[in-house]
């Protein structure tokens, strides 16, 4: 299989792991927001958002170094092993050190719910790890699969707990604990993996390896999380709870891409990891990054044009400043997708200290913009923030990624369609249906026209394939 095609593989097949876990979210929000007080949802929203800040402080980022090393590995069972059994026992060891403390520390809560928690957190650790493992050793269906499975059986046990028994925060906690017992269990069973768990191939020169490519990457996700998280703190602090909720708002409909370019990401990774020692590594790189550039353009720009109807639509009550923040949220997200292309190219390389520069820079200039603006130009500073933050990223790593790897890039071009967004954009603040009709064809056209070849090879391999079938 050519490496297109795998990588089109590998992301249709982790879209579903991706997008399904969102839908259901969607479909259980109500449940929690009805059947929750407000103290227990803003626990339950408080707790979720920790997870994320817990998994890579805890465990140094050891989990992204299982999925880089596997790859190098997957033609050697025995290294295999040694990698697999040395982030399993660290992970194990280091949870089990943090979440003894938090049981203290949570002291405000019942000791049912203090015991929830802990156990959610450890199965938390866990998951992410194995499915880490999982990519590694290039099983990405079943690690697609258990999200699916995370998110059904999540969707069940709280419409059971949370619905019918009314079971509160509690009962959240349950459905989220046992979702990830099932989904943890089904990949130990489908992937065999305690097969490849043992315990006399502990190796401390392994672990200090691997740790060495991982800790690094701890700024890279604190930044994530820190440019997530200042713009609405520093919103809420200066302007008020209710201009953070049309903040919030703004960003729903910009979510839906970074959904589907974090699904690309994730494969990227694998695929640049796997064609980092090829002879053409710098032609398929740029070809890559060409490709996607104008794929990702026409997907924004349909976003775009399509923001008038969905707003309509999914956006009730006294929202409508949200409207205006969204055009520039969406450009945001298109430079983050950018600098996530590069950010591959940098795992690829093992140079994931860069990664973690780069991104703690990027929050840094998210944080003092936000600072600087918000009493001049109000809400607007998040999304302006956010976007210049994302626009250093991708330049900066776009110049010093040629450190690492010779690519080439066609500036005129990207500039180009950077301007038909910036363009789309413009016409969709006017709020003008004969605009919004002009933005439709500019969009169309010119995803038609920048991507004819892609279009061209889809139809050709579609009917390939149905050709086949008659015959």
């Amino acid at each position: 299989m050519s490496r297109e095609k795998n990588l089109a593989k590998n992301t249709f097949i982790l879209s579903i792991g991706n997008l399904l876990p969102k839908a259901v979210s969607f479909i259980t929000l109500p449940i929690l927001t009805a059947y929750l007080t407000k103290a227990e949802y803003g626990s339950y929203d408080l707790l979720y958002t920790l997870a994320s800040l817990f998994l890579p402080v805890v465990t140094l980022q050891i989990q992204t170094a299982a999925f880089r090393f596997l790859i190098e590995e997957r033609d050697n069972p025995l290294e295999q092993k040694k990698i697999i059994t040395n982030i399993y026992l660290f992970t194990i060891f280091t949870s089990f050190i943090a979440l003894g403390i938090l049981f203290f520390v949570l002291s405000s809560f019942s000791i049912l719910t203090r015991v929830l928690i802990c156990v959610f957190f450890f199965l938390d650790n866990m998951i992410n790890t194995s499915r880490q493992v999982v990519r590694g050793i290039g099983k990405n269906a079943i690690y697609s699969a258990s999200s699916v499975l995370n998110a059904v059986v999540n969707m069940a046990f709280i419409y059971l707990f949370v619905k019918s028994f009314q079971m509160g925060l509690d009962g959240v906690l349950a459905s989220l604990t046992l979702a990830l017992m099932f989904s943890q269990l089904y990949i130990l069973i489908r992937s065999h993996l305690l097969k490849y768990i043992d315990f006399s191939l502990f190796d401390t020169q392994t672990l200090k390896k691997l740790l060495r490519y991982s800790w690094p990457m701890i700024p890279n996700s604190l930044s994530g999380w820190v440019m997530r998280l200042s713009d609405r703190l520093v919103i809420t602090g200066f302007l008020g709870i209710e201009a953070n909720a049309v903040y919030s708002v703004a960003n729903k409909l910009p979510i839906l891409y970074s959904v589907l370019q974090n699904t690309f990401t994730i494969a990227w990774q694998e695929n640049a990891s796997i064609a980092s020692k090829d002879k053409d590594t710098e032609k398929y790189y740029s070809d890559m990054f060409d490709t996607m550039y104008r794929i990702f353009y026409s997907i924004m720009a349909l976003l775009i044009v399509s923001t008038p109807l969905l707003f309509a639509i999914m956006i009730k009550g006294d929202y409508d400043e949200a409207y205006y923040q969204m055009p520039i949220l969406y450009i945001g997200a298109f430079f983050n997708s950018l600098s996530s292309y590069m950010g591959g190219i940098y795992v690829a390389r093992m140079e994931t200290k860069k990664v973690g520069i780069t991104t703690t820079v990027a929050a840094a200039m998210n944080l003092l913009i936000d600072f600087m603006l918000i009493n001049v130009i109000g809400i607007y500073a998040g999304s302006i923030s956010t976007l210049v933050s994302y626009l250093f990223l991708v330049i900066y790593r776009m110049i010093d990624v040629q450190k690492i790897q010779k690519m080439h890039f066609n500036i005129p071009r990207m500039l180009l369609l950077l301007g038909f967004l910036i363009a789309m954009s413009v016409l969709s603040y006017q709020r003008m249906l004969v605009l919004d009709i002009l933005n439709v064809v500019i969009a169309v056209a010119t995803s038609l026209l920048f991507n004819r070849k892609v279009i061209v090879q889809v139809f050709k391999a579609i009917i390939g394939k149905f050709i086949k079938k008659k015959t």
